[in-house]
């Protein structure tokens, strides 16, 4: 396949003239409209978002300074490049693509992680709701899965991995409603479209009569459908926890080789969707407005210290090692598919392309590694809790430690939030450093420790909310919470590391070869993708909220 060499990006001064001349694609300010409806001349008929976890921006530098001709180099020439982009914080999988497809930050959108506390909702298997005391884990991982450790998430299909393409669209049916948070107005399993507090470009799309699709990693994406549960026509999520067959391993994500054949499926169902048939290409159904997929092997690729022969992270600050180099080769060559098949269908110049990601991955600064077991520091927490409180319970109710610490207290009040506080601050310890040798830390490895309505505030949600974290704890850079050495990086955090992303928007409607410095969000991804198929994007409950703009892309 030939490709147009990458054309040199235009200077900011160049690029805002160039924006100017199309004009800036911003956000709405009419009221929200009670139904969604499509311009008469949206400037796309189709937008194809691509979300790589883990890409910073640096890396797509990097890559595009070596490979010229590559897709992703014509991918960036052929639009525009943010190069100041950042996603949501907490930086996890759950509220980074929350937010690109809602236009909110947790604060808004309720979501902070994918396993997190509510203090309003009921455990999972509650019957008698009138007596129960509220108070529960919301786990929105693989945890949800009729069979988290079949690839199908229980759905029974034979000959697994191969006839995946085959799993159902609407994964919502391969939940099990006995591991459900239970609501106590309705004393029934609340699943993950209903936890969301606003709705998705999903939503609005398919108001508007339009198709949608995505493929994404765990059932508990039916979350992207939206309080309407319908957002998403056909919604493809093979379980990547599931035991990797043909892998000695363990799940997709320990052998990266793995890891690339499980996002090689989603990669396939949008090839479907582009060809214009549902992701298992059994129905020809059209090419979805909205559609599009998340990728996984660049993540894993920066986690494990070695996989396949190959050395894992970084080679030095910044520099991808030869693992990464594998990685983003392999998503350059899947760009390059998709882009392809777009020209092969005459849809290159009625489709955009977004390119970004859920969350960057910490440190890329292999010397800068510090792995501190949290599991103690939490455990001393409750002791001293209890030693100072005879009687009393644990105070941790739940907690989330990546390279961030999120915890949730039994105790919500200003002296236990304030005890908490204290006692992680003052802990010291030994962890240890990328080639496992001892590394000291102070004050729980944490550069600050945000604590009740502090930590609220700190994540722009408000103090007593039911679903806010009691603390929220910044890391030092280079510090990941694991009781192991089989991990070099994490994400979660609030470091430039994990907060970095890329963000292109290239294809229809958009001038080429631009570049745009400026600071930019991912959540303006969600009113750009609207506006660019002709709604309104104050349709978005969290566009309207937060007074999200779309990108300047046109």
């Amino acid at each position: 396949m030939s490709r147009r060499p990458a054309r040199p990006a235009r200077s900011v001064t160049a690029a805002a003239a160039a924006l100017a001349a199309v004009g800036a694609l911003t956000a709405a300010t009419a009221p929200g409209s009670a139904h969604a409806s499509a311009h008469p001349h949206p400037a796309a008929r189709h937008v194809l978002l691509l979300s790589v976890d883990g890409l910073h921006q640096s890396d797509l530098a990097w890559y595009l300074a070596r490979h010229p001709h590559s897709a992703l180099a014509q991918l960036t020439a052929g639009g525009v490049q943010y190069t100041h982009a950042a996603t949501t914080n907490p930086s996890d999988s759950f509220p980074g693509m929350i937010g690109q497809l809602t236009g909110g930050d947790p604060g808004t959108t309720g979501v902070y992680y994918d396993d997190t506390y509510s203090t309003a909702l009921l455990p999972a298997g509650t019957t008698d709701c009138a007596g129960a005391k509220p108070g529960t884990e919301i786990d929105l991982t693989e945890d949800l899965d009729k069979n988290k450790d079949s690839l199908d998430a229980g759905q029974g299909l034979s000959g697994l991995p191969g006839s995946i393409l085959q799993m159902t669209g609407d994964p919502a049916s391969l939940i099990d409603p006995s591991k459900l948070p239970v609501d106590p107005k309705t004393c029934r399993p609340l699943y993950p479209h209903s936890y969301l507090r606003v709705n998705t470009v999903f939503d609005v799309v398919r108001t508007g009569g339009l198709r949608t699709a995505w493929s994404d990693k765990h059932a508990a994406y039916d979350i992207l459908n939206g309080p309407s549960g319908k957002g998403i026509q056909d919604l493809f999520t093979p379980e990547i926890n599931s035991k990797a067959i043909g892998y000695d391993a363990g799940d997709w994500t320990k052998d990266n080789a793995a890891t690339e054949q499980y996002d090689g499926y989603k990669a396939q169902a949008v090839l479907n969707e582009i060809d214009g048939y549902d992701h298992g290409r059994t129905h020809k159904v059209g090419t979805p407005a909205v559609f599009g997929m998340n990728f996984q092997s660049v993540s894993t690729a920066q986690k494990l210290p070695t996989s396949d022969g190959l050395t894992g992270g970084y080679a030095a600050k910044g520099v991808p090692g030869l693992l990464l180099v594998k990685n983003l080769d392999f998503v350059d060559r899947q760009v390059g598919a998709f882009l392809a098949e777009l020209r092969k269908q005459h849809l290159s110049g009625s489709t955009t392309v977004i390119l970004s990601s859920k969350h960057g991955q910490s440190p890329i600064d292999p010397t800068a590694l510090t792995r501190i077991d949290d599991g103690p520091l939490l455990d001393g927490l409750n002791s001293a809790w209890k030693s100072a409180h005879p009687g009393a319970g644990d105070l941790v109710a739940h907690a989330v430690d990546d390279d961030a610490m999120l915890i949730w207290l039994t105790d919500r009040s200003r002296a236990a939030t304030d005890f908490a506080q204290a006692y992680l601050l003052a802990q010291s310890g030994t962890g240890n450093d990328i080639d496992g040798k001892a590394r000291p830390f102070t004050a729980s490895g944490l550069q600050s420790l945000y604590a009740g309505a502090d930590a609220a505030r700190y994540l722009h949600a408000r103090p007593g909310d039911s679903r806010v974290p009691d603390l929220v704890g910044v890391a030092r850079y280079g510090v990941v919470y694991t009781g192991g050495k089989g991990k070099i990086a994490e994400h979660g955090g609030a470091h430039a590391d994990d907060l970095d992303v890329p963000l292109v928007v290239s294809g229809a409607a958009t001038p080429h070869g631009v570049r745009v410095d400026g600071p930019v969000h991912t959540t303006q991804i969600a009113p750009t993708i609207l506006r660019l198929l002709g709604f309104d994007a104050r349709d978005l409950d969290a566009v309207r909220i937060e007074h999200t703009a779309a990108l300047p892309v046109r």
